[in-house]
């Protein structure tokens, strides 16, 4: 598969770099972007944490906002960023910012006309990471993180995939989307009115009936204007204390929903996958 450069910048020893691809799952060009420390300069397969953002934000929110390359330049992680929904002239959009282009939900979509191009959850799950692999001097060693819509992708894809990851983290994640208005708008348009079909995208509802156990971590800000509505992180709660999942979250008094709050404890976060991405390498 053919990868079209788009820019790179040094950071920390590294490079940070943007890439077009044709996505065979998605059905349009796709742009990711990609951080390779500079241990990724002599050849060594390193691990990778794929980051999913939010709501409206590209490939770019993390990369720029986050200042995750300096940790991860220390640590010998490579940061893979996809955007967050198919685009172009001839995808599914709509008017508002939390449906449509921006806002795909990592799910795969049924319902027209969604369904010929939202098809996130294979993207993240099986093309990003294979043409990754194929690409770049990486290990299959990989863990998943997000924010707000993004942590809601990571925090799901993790609990279909265990296998896959070796941990996952989130920030502000939208925990219980089947009773939250973002995610109610969002699965009634991709998945339809039968919520029965939304369960399996439902972190809440995945967290009650897995067997399987991962390494978590949520962080969550106390003076999000989001909190209550949408992110629901007592949702987590219940579903932790009722099925013994090992999930640690932290809350932080003050913090909001931006990124002044990601960049506040991303150290923390990649040093956390850092200890499960090293074990037995």
């Amino acid at each position: 598969m053919s990868l079209e450069l788009v820019s790179q910048t040094k950071s920390f020893g590294g490079w940070h770099k943007q890439y077009n691809h044709q996505s065979s799952a998605l059905g349009v060009t796709m742009r990711f972007a990609i951080y390779l420390p500079p241990q990724a300069q002599s050849g060594e397969k390193l691990p990778v944490l794929y980051w999913l953002s939010g709501l409206t934000c590209t490939d770019e929110n993390f990369m720029q906002k986050a200042g995750a390359q300096r940790v991860a330049a220390e640590l010998g992680i490579v940061i893979v960023a996809p955007d967050t929904s198919p685009r172009g002239e001839n995808v599914a959009n709509d008017d508002g910012y939390d449906l449509g282009q921006g806002a795909g939900f990592y799910i795969n979509a049924t319902e027209a006309p969604w369904k010929e191009h939202y098809r996130m959850y294979d993207y993240v799950v099986e093309e990003l990471p294979a043409l990754i692999e194929a690409t770049f001097p990486v290990s299959e060693k990989r863990a998943i993180a997000g924010h707000s819509m993004g942590g809601h992708g990571a925090l799901m894809i993790s609990l279909r995939n265990p296998g896959r990851y070796t941990s996952v983290s989130a920030f502000s994640p939208i925990s219980n989307p089947v009773s939250c208005p973002w995610g109610r708008k969002a699965f009634t348009a991709y998945l339809g009115a039968d919520e029965s079909n939304w369960q399996q995208y439902d972190t809440t509802v995945l967290l009650r009936n897995n067997p399987e156990h991962l390494p978590t971590r949520v962080d969550q800000g106390l003076a999000d204007d989001f909190l209550a509505d949408q992110l629901q992180p007592e949702k987590l709660l219940a579903a932790v204390a009722e099925s013994g999942y090992p999930l640690q979250l932290e809350q932080h008094e003050g913090y909001d929903h931006s990124y002044y709050f990601i960049a506040s404890f991303i150290e923390e976060q990649i040093k956390f996958h850092h200890r499960y991405l090293v074990a037995d390498r």
